[in-house]
């Protein structure tokens, strides 16, 4: 006697398929609960994100200022402008 296998995937499926309960009182508890989960996560989603930006303008304003590059170095010299025509031509 030769015995096969068959895979039925639907009894798989069933395992991990999300299932309403069928309690009407359950079935909002549920659902409050995933609103609340909701909410909990959006709050702090905000509070990190505002903590952030208070964070960097706190930074920015209480460092030190620094001059820029150009500022703190400055070579002095004379320029003569060479125009087009008195360029050799190269060949």
């Amino acid at each position: 006697m030769i015995r096969t296998f068959s895979f039925d995937s639907h009894r798989l499926r069933a395992v991990f398929a999300p299932r309403k309960p069928r309690h009407r009182l359950l079935r909002i508890a549920v659902g409050l609960l995933g609103l609340a989960v909701l909410c909990v996560l959006v709050f702090f989603g905000v509070f990190v994100g505002a903590t952030m930006l208070a964070a960097g303008l706190a930074y920015r304003l209480l460092r030190p200022r620094q001059r820029p590059a150009a500022q703190q170095h400055v070579v002095e010299g004379e320029y003569r402008v060479v125009h087009k025509q008195a360029l050799p031509l190269s060949h």
